[in-house]
């Protein structure tokens, strides 16, 4: 395993990460968590990621219950907010930010998080007090840092512009081979200003290990196939992009990597990208995921990819599920 730095936080995280969205606590059973966890471990993974709403708190509480066994100082735990968690719950109020992370900590069994993340932007709630929340619960140690996922530059700079509130040090956007948004403005801007990014679904949620066949249904053990796991695939079930990602597989033999493996290693060419999660069913996929730690891609290599994915990869500033552009002031 090889690790990164987040931002300015003095922890360095692995390059692989391990995540609990639509997995743990939900469509995969406790003792897959577990053995997934522990392989994580083994492999040489310190950075763990969830978020409140996964599973209505499900894979917060299944995490408790595994990560206790372990020394908490020998991780680093991520969590996040904003998704509502009943009719009343969700947003990123001053009020809802203190609920919330007690709620989280609670299930998590632990007495901080390393990164307390907003999950998405909420232009309803003045910038300010969102931030000012933040702050207190980092000054009352219930985390240590704070990050965002899948906010706008503008949302992002007027976060960093609220006097005397934490900084920023991560930025969790969805990145991959064949979903590029991030490289138009958010990575230039967050090198700027001295925040990581955390990349989920750097396997187009398994698409990029090329298990999918144009024209076939998916294989019965994998997260297309669940009713449970296969939320917003049908984006990258297309059959001429499925056809587009069987042709890196020629490319993938020759570098001597699995689909899999060189599709982290495309998202780990990014200097700013500190690690990249990936979700896991079973301890070999984390262990062969982890493999693709340090691994360092030829310009042959990249050249040969963008080739293949030519005219089936999107580019350009894109906004993500749920996000509302804006920024409110008080």
């Amino acid at each position: 395993m090889r690790y990164r730095k987040l931002g300015d936080f003095g922890v360095k995280v692995s390059e692989i990460s391990l995540g609990s969205w639509l997995t743990y606590g939900g469509g995969v059973e406790q003792e897959h968590t577990e053995a997934c966890t522990r392989a994580a471990f083994d492999a040489g993974i310190n950075f763990f990621d969830t978020a409140n709403v996964y599973g209505g708190g499900a894979a917060e509480s299944v995490w408790g219950e595994v990560l206790k066994d372990f020394d908490r100082g020998s991780y680093v735990l991520a969590t996040k907010v904003f998704f509502p968690m009943s009719e009343t719950d969700g947003g990123l109020s001053r009020e809802q930010i203190h609920k919330q992370i007690d709620a989280s900590l609670e299930r998590l069994q632990t007495d901080y998080v390393d990164l307390y993340q907003c999950h998405r932007p909420d232009p309803e709630t003045p910038i300010e007090e969102t931030m000012e929340a933040l702050t207190e619960v980092c000054e009352a140690g219930k985390a240590r840092q704070i990050g965002f996922s899948e906010w706008t530059v503008e949302q992002i700079q007027a976060g960093l512009d609220v006097p005397g509130a934490k900084k920023w040090v991560s930025s969790q956007p969805q990145y991959s081979m064949i979903w590029r948004p991030p490289e138009a403005e958010l990575i230039p801007f967050c090198e700027e200003h001295g925040i990581s990014q955390i990349v989920w679904s750097p396997l187009a949620q398994g698409v990029l290990t090329g298990k999918y066949k144009p024209g076939e249904p998916p294989p019965e053990d994998s997260r297309a196939a669940s009713e449970a796991m296969n939320w917003a695939m049908g984006r990258f079930q297309s059959d001429e992009l499925l056809a587009a990602v069987q042709e890196l597989t020629p490319i993938a033999e020759e570098a001597a990597l699995s689909m899999a493996q060189m599709a982290l290693a495309w998202v780990l060419r990014q200097e700013n990208v500190a690690s990249t999660i990936i979700g896991a069913s079973r301890p070999e996929q984390v262990h062969d995921n982890a493999s693709a730690a340090g691994v360092k891609l030829s310009q042959d290599t990249l050249d040969a990819i963008d080739k293949a994915l030519d005219g089936h990869y999107v580019s350009g500033p894109q906004l993500a599920n749920f996000v509302t552009e804006g920024v409110k002031h008080r």
